[in-house]
């Protein structure tokens, strides 16, 4: 569940920097990668709202974390969060129409909220593989009059990535947002450390994997993928990273020089 859209990060797209190597004649852009159906406020459901005195606060009793305290995100705390969140009518009619539809996760909340934010002279691609959830998408995309803006890959996502990178368009690309196969991390990080420009920023969902990671217990491969992901992308020094504790879990990746 994400406590305002995903894609808060890609409000303003990123000034163009042309680095050597990676010079570029187009028009600044920004790409979202898979899926359109990203997480979002609606692949979470709201109970009964808890009292006001139940707020959960988890104190660390470690010392060496300060006995900090930390509040989880309860049925009462998410409300108050979605009524204090700017939600744009659109995406709210969204999150609301597929809310009750199975795999309503897959709704293209994420790719909306990102082409909203974007110029008349950005663009987004976004990848997706399955029809019905393109379907949903491109209504949406009509409706906030942002189609001339998206440019819709209807196949499996690593293809076109490499296709991307076959056409000459490595470097050019100032933004990914990543919720997909967690199996494939790996590999799309290393394909979108091509394509995104020295500066640009790779955004990876679901990291946490609800908590799964930090259990050594839990061996399942979806939960092995994601904890050996991260810890590579901690030790590579071609980006800065800031993994932040929003929803199932955010790393917030930007390449360096």
């Amino acid at each position: 569940m994400a406590i305002s859209p995903p894609s808060p990060f890609s409000l303003k797209p990123l000034p163009k920097l042309v680095s050597p190597g990676c010079q570029s004649e187009k028009l600044p852009q920004s790409f979202i990668f898979p899926r359109l159906t990203q997480l979002s406020l609606a692949s979470r459901r709201t109970h009964a709202v808890e009292p006001a005195a139940a707020v959960p606060v988890v104190e660390l009793e470690d010392e060496k974390y300060g006995k900090k305290q930390v509040i989880s995100l309860s049925s009462g705390i998410y409300e108050y969060v979605l009524a204090n969140v700017r939600e744009p009518p659109v995406l709210r009619d969204l999150r609301e129409e597929t809310a009750g539809m199975r795999g309503s996760q897959m709704q293209g909340y994420s790719s909306l909220a990102i082409a909203l934010a974007l110029p008349d002279s950005g663009s987004l691609v976004a990848c997706e593989r399955d029809a019905n959830c393109l379907e949903i998408a491109k209504k949406y995309y009509v409706r906030a009059g942002v189609s001339h803006k998206v440019e819709i890959k209807h196949a499996l996502a690593v293809d076109t990535l490499e296709k991307l990178i076959q056409n000459g368009e490595s470097c050019s690309y100032d933004f990914a947002f990543v919720d997909a196969e967690k199996r494939m991390y790996d590999e799309y990080y290393e394909l979108l450390l091509q394509l995104v420009r020295f500066g640009g920023v790779i955004i990876f969902d679901n990291v946490l994997w609800h908590g799964k990671v930090s259990d050594p217990q839990v061996k399942d491969s979806k939960t092995m993928s994601l904890r050996n992901f991260n810890k590579k992308i901690l030790s590579d020094n071609r980006v800065s990273i800031s993994m932040v504790p929003i929803g199932d879990g955010m790393t917030i990746c930007r390449k360096r020089e």
